[in-house]
């Protein structure tokens, strides 16, 4: 049986987002006044789990904010309610981020897992929300239209849609395929702890390829030259707004020169090294990014001690 990878978890049990209903008003109001509706309550972009569960509340005991239709799953409709942080309950650290959520979801558990989804496109809304204040045109106010899903502005009429961001994100490998001798390149940010490391990654930037995004931000970060680069899978990730692509790709050159900004050190990693069997061992990320997908389908099994 084919072994499923950590970031495949974050993308099942998609929910039919009701695109068609976003402009009928009667149909929303009927939705929204549905006994079996539930609301999830967003203060800004974080949320507030109860008993360490996401939290989900009928229409009428939600609190004012920017209403936003989420979709449908097994009969039941959702929405959000982006409310100002000063309008909700409880105390300002009970409200959370959603990488709050993230050891959870290391540890397997699944009701979580089938959450992902809904709290993707809650917090990727709510993030795009707080951040898209005024018209990039002309700097005029935003109405909120599409039940959440564009933003309208109100002097020049042009419309906003939520923006996401492409991110490319690659595990280099050197040598022959599948024996001892082949590496994996990852890298440590200045701001992770001695003996972090993860697959590099970068974001695409206009009129540019995927594949040449890959060999680019390689090659600036690192000095290494890349050649094939081959499509590996995706991952949405609303941390505040980006797809993350990820690729594999093959190294041409050996030899690492860290850029110094993106990255404080790059190295190559065995597969010994990634099983934590010799003194390179590393930690890495586990169970909830694309990145350790990368890396757990290279090395052939699951990481361990990750973070």
């Amino acid at each position: 049986m084919t072994r499923e990878l950590p970031h495949v978890a974050l993308s099942a049990h998609a929910h039919d987002r009701e695109g068609m209903r976003r402009t009928d008003e009667a149909w929303l109001a009927e939705r929204w006044a549905e006994e079996s509706t539930r609301v999830l309550v967003l203060a800004g972009t974080r949320l507030r789990p109860v008993d360490g569960a996401v939290h989900w509340i009928k229409p009428a005991e939600a609190p004012e904010g920017r209403r936003v239709l989420l979709g449908h799953a097994d009969g039941v409709t959702r929405f959000a309610v982006i409310a100002d942080p000063g309008d909700v309950p409880g105390e300002r650290d009970e409200w959370i981020g959603l990488r709050g959520l993230f050891p959870r979801l290391v540890a397997g558990e699944e009701s979580l897992a089938a959450e992902i989804p809904w709290l993707f496109h809650a917090i990727g809304l709510a993030e795009w929300h707080w951040a898209t204040r005024f018209c990039p045109r002309c700097g005029g106010g935003l109405e909120s239209t599409h039940a959440g899903h564009e933003l309208t502005c109100t002097a020049c009429g042009k419309s906003q849609f939520p923006r996401t961001d492409p991110a490319v994100i690659m595990a280099v490998t050197s040598g022959e395929p599948g024996s001892d001798e082949e590496r994996i390149l990852l890298g440590r940010q200045a701001s992770w702890p001695e003996g972090r490391f993860s697959t590099l990654a970068g974001f695409c930037e206009p009129g540019e390829t995927l594949e040449d995004a890959v060999r680019r931000e390689v090659m600036e970060e690192t000095g290494v030259l890349v050649g094939d680069v081959a499509y590996f899978g995706n991952q949405p990730w609303p941390l505040p707004g980006s797809l993350m692509l990820g690729f594999t790709a093959r190294a041409l050159t050996h030899e690492i020169e860290v850029d110094g900004t993106e990255l404080a050190e790059a190295r190559w990693f065995s597969r010994a090294d990634l099983r934590g069997e010799t003194t390179d061992s590393i930690r890495v990320p586990s169970g909830v990014s694309i990145s350790s997908s990368l890396m757990e389908s290279w090395l052939g099994e699951s990481l361990v001690d990750g973070w």
